[in-house]
């Protein structure tokens, strides 16, 4: 069975994505296909990128770039909550996959994005880093409007398709999580 990280995409105080996060990771709890864990950045506490040599390398001076590579290191899958802010993802989200890079070879990403729009120019930043990651990443996503999903922009109120996308999401991710299996191990 493969393992999935919910990653919260935003450190951002009185932050929609928690909010978010919950609601995906309650759904997914449902399923028997696959564990979902969240994981928030924020518990994390990166600074700015902060290492010396370059991610490719693999070579973590310090600490919290170990641990957060040893977490990241465990999974098969991703689904990225993320917020737009300014036509693409969050900095801090950026800084933390930029931690990293052969901790996300050859695994799966799916995206469930919130914002005016949706969310959706996130996460076209967010596929073209992590095609560069060699993350493949799936057709099927959730964008959530702050307009339409949210009640005076922060009271998560998802519209009732929207749980139809995630489900469409979450099939994909664990087909394509276990179509990679061989190239992970």
């Amino acid at each position: 069975m493969i393992k999935v990280a919910i990653i919260i995409g935003s450190t951002r105080p009185g932050r929609n994505g928690e909010a978010v996060a919950h609601w995906v990771c309650d759904l997914a709890a449902k399923r028997a296909d696959a564990e979902f864990e969240l994981v928030d950045i924020k518990d994390f506490d990166l600074p700015l990128l902060d290492e010396v040599l370059p991610a490719a390398m693999g070579q973590y001076d310090g600490q919290h770039t170990r641990t957060w590579a040893a977490k990241i290191d465990s999974f098969d899958a991703y689904i990225f909550v993320t917020p737009e802010y300014n036509h693409s993802t969050s900095g801090v989200l950026k800084n933390a996959i930029d931690f990293l890079y052969a901790e996300w070879n050859n695994k799966v990403a799916g995206f469930v994005s919130y914002g005016v729009s949706g969310g959706t120019r996130a996460v076209e930043h967010l596929r073209l880093i992590m095609g560069e990651l060699q993350v493949a990443d799936v057709r099927a996503q959730v964008t959530l409007s702050l307009l339409t999903d949210f009640e005076n922009y922060s009271v998560f109120k998802p519209a009732a398709q929207q749980e139809d996308a995630l489900t469409v999401m979450f099939d994909q991710v664990i087909a394509w999580g276990e179509a990679l299996r061989p190239l992970r191990h």
